[in-house]
């Protein structure tokens, strides 16, 4: 055990963690400079938004340190274990009181548990078992197979629509792209594609007209195959399909979304919407980030974050300090550094020995650019608001411990990846 312990600190990607405390480390500046009082109030420092982010990246260094001591090997042995943990926390937090619209939260207390953060790492561990377990005696293309890998990840992802939730749902299309890249069939891919653009079209047309072209598309397809049972009997599925999804899709923001993400979509798509100011969010973001300039304002400086302006400033819209604090470079800077640790990651991802480790590492490298592009997207205007972290930048114990076991539990595949053969 000793030399296994020994083995594993030695190995350590120290510039992966290193890369790690300096982004933990920039948020919490971030974070500090969105919720200083700047009148002078006297509070405690840890009853501040800033100082309750200080103890979860205490809390944070020691899951951390828990996972490095952790033996390999307990990540492949119970990772569906772990997968149906999740998805019974994800339950759990179904039936429990709404927090802002949304059944996604457990209250233990002393803080409140957001399922999901767990649900994508588990999910990442379930695939890289699966696929791996594949790799030597069966075939990608029996239906079975897919189907399986299908279910992993569409199963926690309708638990947490259910659940209001649908940013972090979202999430979870990216593991398309894991299966993509590990020899799934190229359709799956397709599917994931198809399903966005469904869902866009769903919310811009009228459904009736949608399933009438398709009904024609379809229709035409199977007179030129004809011959072939097999393609039409996909053909049929394929439009049975995509007109139900359409029908759910329709039924979903007119029946199921809160009012006021009904009209952050609408306000994205470019729809006239009912409530005045339904863009504000958006709108006082861009401003912040294009006050800030090439150079930016400087530390403390931010007029629009020392006032307040920008609504969930120290969370989803964390972006808009650094852009008006910091500026263009500053902006920048961030985006590079995370370019750099998610390439960092895909190098780890290449350079393993076990299927599992790649695979998983390939997940986590999804999540994270997913997350980014989003919530920088989302500030800036280009992605609806639909309520995504920054990864280690935005404030909140739930998503940085959930970032944290996923990125270390990563960094302790890598460093056993010498020492253990799994």
């Amino acid at each position: 055990m000793s030399a296994d312990r020994r083995s594993t600190w030695g190995n350590l990607d120290w510039l992966l963690v290193g890369g790690y405390a300096l982004l933990v480390f920039i948020g919490w500046i971030a974070i500090y400079a969105a919720g200083y009082d700047f009148t002078g109030s006297m509070h405690s420092f840890f009853n501040q938004v800033y100082g309750r982010q200080l103890i979860w990246i205490g809390v944070s260094a020691v899951i951390a340190l828990m996972v490095l001591v952790t033996d390999s090997k307990f990540y492949t042995a119970f990772a569906y274990v772990i997968y149906g943990l999740a998805v019974m926390l994800l339950f759990v937090a179904m039936v429990s009181p709404a927090v802002k619209g949304s059944h996604s939260w457990i209250n233990l207390g002393f803080f409140q548990f957001q399922p999901a953060e767990l649900a994508k790492y588990a999910t990442a561990l379930t695939l890289s078992k699966y696929i791996s377990g594949l790799h030597l005696n069966v075939d990608y293309k029996n239906w079975r197979t897919w189907a399986h890998a299908l279910a992993m990840v569409l199963f926690p992802m309708a638990v947490i629509v259910a659940e209001n939730e649908t940013g972090s749902a979202l999430v979870f299309g990216v593991f398309f792209l894991v299966l993509y890249r590990f020899g799934f069939p190229g359709w799956i891919l397709l599917v994931g594609v198809s399903v966005g653009v469904l869902a866009l079209l769903a919310l811009l047309v009228n459904k009736f007209i949608i399933i009438g072209v398709l009904f024609v598309l379809a229709a035409a397809a199977v007179y030129f195959v004809r011959s072939q049972r097999v393609a039409v009997f996909i053909i049929v599925g394929a439009f049975v399909f995509a007109s139900g999804f359409v029908t759910a899709t329709d039924y979903m923001f007119t029946n199921v979304l809160e009012y006021h993400q009904k009209e952050r979509i609408n306000v994205f798509l470019g729809k006239e919407v009912n409530v005045k100011d339904a863009d504000y969010n958006v709108r006082q973001s861009k401003i912040a980030i294009g006050s800030g300039g090439l150079l930016g304002k400087g530390f403390l400086k931010g007029t629009l974050t020392k006032f307040n302006f920008v609504p969930e400033q120290t969370t989803d819209f964390i972006f808009c300090t650094i852009g008006e604090e910091y500026g263009f470079w500053g902006s920048s800077l961030l985006l590079l550094i995370y370019l750099s640790f998610i390439g960092r990651i895909l190098f780890i991802a290449e350079r393993q020995r076990s299927r599992f480790s790649t695979v998983y590492a390939y997940g986590v490298a999804c999540i994270l650019f997913f997350h980014i592009l989003i919530n920088v997207g989302m500030t800036i205007g280009l992605m609806p608001i639909i309520g995504i972290p920054l990864p280690l930048i935005s404030y909140g114990g739930s998503s940085l411990l959930g970032f944290t076991i996923l990125i270390f539990t990563l960094i302790k595949l890598d460093a056993d990846r010498l020492s253990v053969l799994r």
